[in-house]
């Protein structure tokens, strides 16, 4: 039996590998730092992570959260997951959007590869079951996504909680 996080790395937008040519292991890397930081408790899981562009995430944000804007990273839980022995546990996809994701790097004056870092860590987390709808959960969620950015050498305080249009 296979352990930890599969991770597919799918990339819609070309610029993501012009920016970044490692972009993908990058996304497999910052996502199994925030599998093994929620420390969940699931075996065995797998997550599809897509870069993609900021008209591919407006329409998503405006099929699936109501919002005619892109915004920078999406988590889509997988539905009905059902732990069969032997199988991995579908958590779901995370997309996460270039030219979003780049003119807020740009605007915190951060790497995008620290930023991307975030996002994919963000969306794993809330594929995981973490949010921050209140304070509490908040401060919980920030603290895994702390523990999983220094585990990979981003610097915490040059990056900022991703603004995926969730109230706080």
């Amino acid at each position: 039996m296979t352990t930890g996080l599969d991770v597919a790395v799918s990339v819609s937008c070309p610029a993501w590998i012009t920016a970044l040519p490692g972009a993908q292991d990058l996304c497999k890397g910052a996502a199994q730092a925030a599998f093994v930081a929620a420390a969940s408790g699931i075996a065995w899981a797998e997550a599809s992570l897509m870069l993609t562009d900021d008209t591919m995430m407006r329409d998503l944000n405006r099929t699936y959260r109501d919002q005619d804007k892109p915004t920078n990273v999406l988590a889509f839980p997988g539905l009905d997951n059902v732990d069969v022995p032997g199988t991995p546990i579908m958590l779901g996809d995370v997309v996460v959007a270039y030219e979003t994701a780049a003119a807020e790097a740009a605007h915190l004056r951060t790497a995008l590869a620290d930023h991307l870092s975030h996002l994919i860590v963000h969306g794993i987390l809330h594929l995981l079951g973490h949010d921050h709808e209140s304070d509490a959960d908040a401060e919980r969620m920030e603290g895994l996504e702390s523990r999983a950015l220094a585990s990979l050498g981003v610097e915490i305080e040059t990056v900022t909680v991703p603004d995926d249009g969730e109230e706080r």
